[in-house]
């Protein structure tokens, strides 16, 4: 098989409130650049394209009765979302003195890669885990 795949084009995240969710993500830097409504089962959603830079993140909020609960859907939920980052201290600090939610109390060393990576997560207004990283 000789699948070309040419980039990651964008990462669809179900989530529980649209607005609660955009506005969270565009204090992260990200613009809404696409907004619409999608038919499911007889009953309006709501999706938004969130982008920075390359990144782009598909928020999209099944109508009710799926709408209570993440937990509830059937499809599979996305363990974490990792951004790359020059500088993980800077960040680090950046996003907790902006009052994210911040898991861990300093950033993590892990002994991947060549020379190791340094990460930690914030927690999204439905729980996801975005996570920072910098490869060293």
């Amino acid at each position: 098989m000789n699948l070309k795949i040419n980039h990651l084009q964008h990462i669809g995240m179900p989530i529980v409130d649209l607005e609660i969710s955009r506005v969270f993500y565009e204090r992260l830097g990200f613009q809404m650049v696409m907004h619409s409504t999608f038919m499911h089962e007889g009953a309006q959603g709501k999706v938004s394209m969130m982008k920075h830079k390359e990144i782009i993140i598909e928020l999209y909020q099944m109508p009710e009765p799926e709408l209570t609960s993440v937990k509830q859907r059937k499809d599979g939920r996305i363990d974490h979302i990792t951004f790359d980052v020059d500088d993980i201290d800077e960040t680090f600090l950046l996003l907790k003195n902006e009052g994210y939610s911040v898991v861990e109390d300093k950033p993590v060393f892990l002994n991947f890669w060549d020379n190791g990576c340094r990460y930690f997560n914030i927690l999204g207004p439905d729980g996801e885990r975005l996570e920072f990283c910098q490869i060293l």
